[in-house]
């Protein structure tokens, strides 16, 4: 974990070249599968990135160390990169991504728990992350322990009501050692989020419900670490990161688009799009 420590520009030049290499694991998982939420993928990865290797407190060697802190992907169609960043981190070879979706594989389109190393928490349907969260960070509350639990959430999955009485719950019980992460790229499965049910003004709305909130740039790993190096600045208060970012970042005939919420590539759009990660024209 972070606990303070300086950011250094060795770290997020680190970072960024990490989160090129992920964009192009879950393009070729993509094109494995012949399936896949690109879009969703892609605008999560510097979030995961940061998380992974710069603040939890995890063993790839141990998957299930019971004092390890805890991720739950509540927006479970983004899975394919956290698939990819779990690799990276050495929970098991890269070269089984591409097994995804496939007879006996360990990958589908949603995370599985009892199949995947390093994955908390089932997830997919949308909504429930946060209350599994909260009882995980009560848990560990009650038990005495110093880990830690994050919660990543699609901005259009706020729509649901059951984030919100989650929301309730963990501040009525001081849950200052979970941190919700807020993938706010305003796009969702069928359009803007604005124009389905608009989640503005969302920083306040986190805070009329007892968090601290913290608005970012969900691209900038400086903005990334220092929100993350900060979630213990007010005791017995959980932590909001609204992170704005962009659907199907780091590729441009992807970004911003709705097509790309669920998408196959083609051929020809799978070079352009290895052509533009490995020159970095998106950055």
């Amino acid at each position: 974990m972070l606990n303070n420590q300086p950011i250094r520009e060795t770290d997020i030049n680190s970072l960024k070249k990490l989160a090129q290499t992920l964009r192009k694991d879950v393009l070729k998982m993509v094109m494995a599968s012949r399936e896949g939420h690109l879009g969703a993928a892609f605008s999560c990865i510097e979030i995961l990135t940061a998380l992974y290797f710069n603040v939890l407190n995890i063993d790839p060697l141990q998957p299930d160390w019971e004092d390890r802190d805890r991720f739950i992907m509540s927006k479970g169609h983004g899975c394919f990169a956290q698939y990819a960043v779990l690799a990276r981190r050495g929970f098991y070879p890269v070269e089984l991504l591409e097994s995804i979706n496939q007879k006996d594989t360990l990958f589908g389109g949603h995370p599985d728990r009892d199949k995947v190393p390093g994955i908390d928490v089932s997830t997919g349907s949308l909504g429930h992350g946060l209350s599994i969260g909260a009882g995980m960070a009560l848990a560990d509350k009650r038990d005495g322990k110093a880990s830690r639990v994050f919660v990543l959430l699609g901005d259009g999955e706020c729509q649901e009501g059951s984030v919100w009485e989650a929301a309730m719950f963990a501040a009525g019980n001081g849950l200052d050692n979970l941190t919700v992460i807020v993938d706010a790229n305003s796009l969702q499965a069928i359009g803007k989020t604005d124009d389905i049910i608009p989640m503005e003004p969302f920083s306040s709305k986190w805070k009329s419900f007892g968090w601290e909130v913290r608005e970012i740039d969900g691209h900038d790993y400086s903005e990334i670490l220092s929100a993350f190096n900060n979630t213990l600045s007010t005791p017995s208060v959980p932590t909001a990161i609204i992170a704005r970012t962009v659907k199907g970042k780091g590729v441009s005939y992807m970004e911003n688009e709705i097509m790309w919420h669920a998408r196959a590539v083609t051929e020809n759009e799978y070079k352009q799009a290895v052509l533009e990660l490995n020159e970095g024209t998106s950055f």
